[in-house]
Order: structure tokens, then sequence, then C-alpha cells
């Protein structure tokens, strides 16, 4: 029993609240790095919005629990493809079109799956997708931990590989190109790396808000700006958080709640300590 315990309950659980952590940190602290913008998250190409269409559908549809993973994955990495195809359309090679293309992405596929919403059966479909969208580590089984570990590691080598580039960049984009950074191959490489990343870890633990906000701004405290140093300390901050914050949700009360609300409210927490410390050091 206990073996089964550890084995089948905890050590999934625990294994994935680590990768997840990992992932949306390391990802935050990307678009925060491509943008040179400290209040970017995943969020910004419609990831998010595509993640939860894709879900929404799958389980309107009834397809089962490994098309919710897929759709909300490959939705999740459409949404940011169409934001990205929006902004080249427009102004290639902007980060200001970007961001209008991410904002017109996320538009769409929210008004998608409010139209999901409407439509879904309100006694079994609308209550899966609204817990789906508060989001939950409840549901991760030991199978699924080596695919969010090697989407983890794959995403975050190619990060690492790209850090002395993107200090570079940080600088400005013709900073970079006088020496000799192909600016928009590196943006693209790293922004896919991270939106993959973040597109799988939604679409196994739903909607986790504030992660990939607050755990950057930490690891910045703690040893700077620089993105290898960065990247690396977002990662193990942003395990540990999620493992803190997937304790509080299972000992708050005697219903476990979802993870999402819990890092919702200590995220804002965290944000406020580091917008309190970062003040000092402005001032």
């Amino acid at each position: 029993m206990a073996r089964a315990l550890v084995l089948h309950v905890r050590l999934p659980r625990v294994l994935g609240a680590v990768c997840v952590g990992a992932a949306l940190s390391v990802s935050g602290a990307t678009y925060q790095s491509v943008f040179r913008n400290p209040l970017v998250s995943r969020g910004l190409l419609g990831v998010l919005a595509g993640a939860g269409f894709g879900a929404a559908l799958a389980i309107v549809t009834n397809a089962g629990p490994v098309m919710v993973e897929g759709l909300a994955t490959v939705c999740g990495i459409g949404a940011a493809v169409f934001a990205t195809a929006i902004a080249r359309g427009f102004a290639e090679d902007s980060l200001l079109m970007l961001v209008f293309g991410g904002m017109i992405s996320t538009a769409l596929f929210t008004a998608l799956l409010s139209g999901l919403q409407y439509v879904a059966d309100p006694e079994q479909q609308l209550p899966d997708i609204v817990f789906w969208l508060l989001g939950s580590l409840s549901a991760v089984s030991l199978g699924q931990i080596p695919r969010l570990a090697l989407v983890f590691a794959v995403g975050f080598g190619l990060l690492l590989a790209c850090g002395r580039m993107l200090d570079a960049m940080a600088l400005g984009d013709d900073e970079a190109r006088s020496l000799g950074v192909p600016v928009a191959v590196v943006r693209g490489v790293v922004l896919l790396a991270a939106t993959v990343m973040a597109a799988v870890t939604v679409s196994v633990v739903g909607m986790i808000g504030w992660v990939g906000l607050v755990v950057p701004h930490l690891a910045r405290l703690l040893v700077g700006g620089r993105a290898v140093p960065l990247l690396g300390t977002s990662a193990v901050v942003g395990a540990g958080f999620m493992l803190a914050c997937d304790d509080v949700a299972r000992a708050a009360s005697a219903q476990e709640l979802p993870v999402g609300i819990v890092t919702d409210v200590l995220g804002v927490v965290a944000f406020l300590v580091v917008l309190r410390l970062r003040g000092r050091a402005w001032a």
C-alpha cells in the first residue's frame, strides 16, 4: 500500500509540479527577454487562449483525454503561429506588430472558447471545461512525466544555447545585428521553444497563471538579467514555487482546491513583494 501510494499517487504529482513549474517559469523568462518587457508572459501570443479552445473542443466533442492534450497542444502552438503570421504580414521582424498579432490571436481564440462554453452540455461538459481552465495537478499520471520532462529538456537546452545571443538582443535589435546575431532566426527559435513548452504544459494541467510572470522577477532579483543564469534560476525557483502552491492547494481545505487558484493568489502576493523590492532598488 505504501509503495502504491508513493509511486502512483504522490510521485507523479511531485514530478509533475516540478516539470510544470520549471517549464512555465523558463517560458515566461524567455518571453520577457525577447520582448524586453517585464510584464510579458506566455499568454502574449495567444498560447493560453488557443490551448483552452483546443481542450474545450475535445471535451465538447467527447474526444477523450488523449485528444484533450493533443488538441490543446496543437491549438496553443497554432495560436502563436497565427499571431506571428499576422505580424510578418504587416511588418516583418517588428516586436510591436508581434504584440498586436498576439492580441488579435488571443481575442479570436477567446471568442471561440466562449462559443464552445455556450453550446456545451451544462451538466457534464461545461463543468469539465471550467475545471480544466482552473488548472489542476490531480490528474497527472506517471506516464505523462517522461513527455513533460523531454519537452522541457529539449526546450531548455535550446534556450541555454541561445543565451549569449539573447543577452546581445537585450541591447536592441540593431546592436545585436552589429554583433553578428541573426535576430529574426534567434527570435523565432526561442519563441518556438518557449511556446511549445508552455503549450504542452497547459495541455496536461490546464490553465495555471502568474508562475511565468512572477518567478522570472524573483530570479532576476537573485542573479541579475543575464540569460543563462536567469533561465537556470527561474527553473529552480519555479519548480519550488509550484510545489509549494500544490501543497497549499491540497491542505487549504477538506476538498482540494485547483492549483490555478492558489497560484493566482500567491502570485499576486509575490508580485507585490517583488515590486516593493524593485521599487527600493530603483529609488
